[in-house]
């Protein structure tokens, strides 16, 4: 049967991604003749990894055409911005990206599928650069933002960027083409090298040690 008590059921835990301050979460799912029950977000388990609770200030809901690419993305620190990542129809790339100056992984990025399979969710803290592309019609994601939308402290770098090298999918799973679509701000947006020079990257600090 399906019910809140299926929350307290344990065994998940969040999995690191490639760049340090970015967790994975695939959680258990319940299903009857009703349907599923899930809970891709638990506060016990992200700060069991990030080592504090995500302060939520705002949630964001983004539908997508399939090609469409969002980012990469990140907020001036201080506020700094994290986010955690639900695809709650169709299916998306998530990429996080270390854009951070210092970090032993600068100009790195790692990623995952996110889909309304699985329902995984990623977390990426403050600093980190975040893109996602759309691999179906009308995907959705929903996300949890630390702090709310302040346009004058979000950044962008572009996300075709060829020294980062993000290996962005050229078709869907049924074989069809994926034709990238960006917005003119995500176009336009510099390199990060430029990005550098131009000295608006966050400075690496670690996850634990920023508390």
């Amino acid at each position: 049967m399906i019910g809140s008590g299926a929350a307290g059921h344990g065994g998940e835990a969040m999995e690191p991604l490639a760049i340090s301050g970015a967790w994975k979460l695939r959680p258990r799912q319940f299903d009857d003749d009703r349907g599923t029950f899930v809970v891709p977000f638990r506060q016990d388990l992200l700060t069991a990894a990030a080592g504090h609770p995500l302060a939520v200030s705002q949630l964001n809901c983004a539908v997508s055409a399939a090609g469409v690419i969002r980012g990469i993305h990140f907020v001036d620190t201080p506020p700094g911005q994290a986010k955690y990542v639900v695809c709650v129809a169709g299916a998306v790339l998530d990429v996080v990206v270390d854009v951070r100056v210092g970090s032993p992984t600068f100009g790195r990025w790692d990623s995952a599928i996110l889909d309304d399979v699985d329902r995984s969710a990623v977390y990426l803290s403050e600093g980190l650069g975040h893109a996602v592309m759309s691999l179906t019609e009308q995907s959705t994601i929903a996300y949890l933002t630390s702090t709310p939308y302040q346009p004058h402290f979000e950044r962008t770098v572009t996300p075709l960027d060829k020294e980062i090298g993000i290996d962005w999918p050229a078709g869907r799973s049924d074989g069809t083409e994926l034709s990238i679509r960006l917005s003119d701000r995500d176009a336009e947006a510099p390199s990060l090298a430029t990005a550098c020079r131009q000295g608006i990257l966050p400075v690496f600090q670690h996850p634990r040690a920023a508390r």
